[in-house]
């Protein structure tokens, strides 16, 4: 009887030991579980930023009118003839130049 018991005090604790520590354990799926949300959250985050590149490269493809847009915007370009005016927020403080006075 007294073996059997031993038996059996073995057997827990190896199933103990799988089912806090070994892998598979209920640690590990924790673990796995955070770096699958983990994932999914860049994965969405990449989607989206996929999204908004498809999209300027097909307005880029349709024509001229996409890349004209983006040379005014990040350029702060021209056309021969039109006039450009930058109007200065009067809350913000006055900007130096690197000339000495």
């Amino acid at each position: 009887m007294r073996w059997v018991l031993g038996v059996l005090l073995v057997l827990l604790v190896v199933l103990q030991y799988r089912l806090w520590i070994a892998e598979g354990s209920i640690a590990e799926q924790q673990r796995l579980k955070a770096q699958v949300e983990e994932f999914t959250r860049v994965n969405a985050e990449l989607e989206s930023r996929n999204a908004v590149l498809e999209r300027e490269v097909l307005e880029l493809q349709s024509g001229n009118a996409g890349v004209e847009q983006r040379a005014r915007e990040q350029l702060i370009l021209v056309r021969e003839g039109e006039v450009f005016y930058q109007i200065e927020d009067s809350d913000a403080p006055p900007v130096k130049s690197g000339k000495a006075e």
